[in-house]
């Protein structure tokens, strides 16, 4: 045991009465809702990267989180682990997310980087077989280092391209031997700063390349979890390629992938690409590629990925609304993708600030399952689209009607439809009423 959690207690359930700091008010794991326990709902994991690595700079200032463990060698990064299962088994969370360099140091070439991830792993391994806490997902940072300033995929150098697929190949090997159940690829440097020396169909080839070569090495070494994209509009790139879910879609369907790789859709990054968290979630349900969250917030006064924890219950509400309609969680879940603001020193801050989130994470459930249980939005929605029910608009859309016999329909039939109202005040008042 370290001493960095010293004096704080393990996370219990204590419910909404309850004026404990430490005690969750709303997140009680086996609550049954909607036929399932809460826990299996949300899937909660914690973030190795903002938890245990962001050091608490911004562009104006250097860091200013003290920790023990922050250094570069192999005895800091065994420290680190130790502190993250402490903190894991404190909160009680099902799952933790790691990139390869937050879990062990870069060495002096990527077979030494390699090696130094292994041992990880090998620490990470012992530690699973006693906590309850198992890896939800792995991915490898392809956009830190210098060697990446240009992109990893649709990198100008194709050594490069070799060198990303070289450090994905062990991230992914060491996903699957931990028994995560996804890998994530963020292309936080595929895209472009200015197209005056970009070949963007070279770059998106490459990307499609790249990412059918990971597909192709999922199924060769029998990885069971599933391949998820990050979509994110831009920063650090001033475009990336993966701008959006639509985006994704369209990159999927244009490589053969579109049944192969779902998506890991943050909170922030739909907000820095000019949509709504659930417009994202609504879209990847609809498209058959929804797969996993990064659940965090933006200050909307902010041009830039805040990553701040959860706190409006309504919004997160909105957006588990779709996911349960769309089935629920399968191998994904919630990855709190959020970090301590740069004056939160504590240890307790790290704590609280994951007591809150999992708390507004639970509220907004019971939210949703009631609006599910009383119909809220799917009546009504069933009774605006229910002229597609009838028969001569099934046969438009089974492609029995071409447009010719729709029109000569209207003009014989002497149609007029009138507007009927979309009743949108209604539906956010019955809303308000869930919260």
């Amino acid at each position: 045991m370290t001493a960095f959690f010293d004096g704080i207690p393990h996370v219990r359930y204590e419910g909404p009465q309850s004026d404990n700091d430490y005690a969750y008010r709303w997140y009680d794991p086996e609550r049954m809702v909607l036929g399932k326990r809460m826990e299996e709902h949300l899937r909660f994991a914690v973030c190795y990267w903002h938890s245990f690595c962001w050091p608490g700079g911004d562009p104006f200032g250097g860091p200013t989180f003290e920790r023990a463990w922050f250094g570069d060698g192999m005895a800091a990064a065994k420290l680190k682990a130790d502190v993250a299962f402490e903190m894991f088994d404190r909160l009680g969370v099902p799952f933790f997310c790691f990139h390869d360099r937050d879990a062990a140091p870069e060495g002096a070439s990527l077979a030494e980087s390699n090696r130094n991830l292994r041992e990880i792993a090998e620490v990470f391994a012992r530690k699973m077989e006693t906590s309850r806490t198992q890896l939800l997902w792995g991915t490898a940072n392809l956009f830190s280092h210098r060697r990446y300033m240009a992109g990893a995929a649709t990198n100008p150098d194709p050594d490069i391209f070799a060198y990303a697929a070289g450090q994905v190949k062990t991230a992914l090997d060491v996903t699957r031997e931990l028994g995560g159940q996804n890998y994530v690829l963020w292309g936080g440097r595929e895209g472009y700063e200015t197209l005056l020396n970009t070949d963007v169909k070279r770059e998106l080839d490459q990307l499609g390349r790249f990412l059918n070569l990971v597909v192709e090495y999922k199924h060769k070494t029998g990885f069971q979890g599933a391949i998820l994209i990050e979509p994110k509009p831009q920063e650090p790139t001033k475009h990336q390629y993966d701008y959006d879910v639509a985006s994704v879609y369209g990159f999927l369907k244009a490589y053969g992938l579109e049944k192969e790789v779902k998506v890991n859709i943050e909170v922030g990054h739909a907000v820095l690409a000019g949509h709504s968290f659930e417009h994202e979630v609504a879209l990847a349900n609809a498209l058959g590629i929804f797969g996993s969250v990064d659940m965090n917030r933006n200050d909307y006064q902010s041009g830039w990925d805040t990553d701040q924890f959860p706190m409006n219950v309504q919004e997160v509400a909105l957006a588990l609304y779709h996911i349960l309609q769309g089935g629920g969680f399968t191998t994904g879940g919630m990855n709190f993708d959020a970090k301590l603001r740069r004056q939160s020193l504590d240890a307790s801050d790290l704590i609280l600030a994951h007591v809150g989130g999992m708390d507004t994470c639970a509220r907004g459930l019971l939210s949703a399952a009631e609006m599910i249980e009383k119909g809220d939005l799917s009546t009504p929605l069933a009774e605006r689209y229910a002229g597609w029910e009838g028969a001569e608009a099934k046969a438009i859309l089974a492609g029995e009607r071409s447009l010719a016999d729709i029109a000569a329909r209207v003009e014989r039939e002497g149609l007029d439809p009138q507007p009927v109202s979309g009743r949108q005040e209604v539906l956010e008042n019955r809303l308000n009423r869930r919260f």
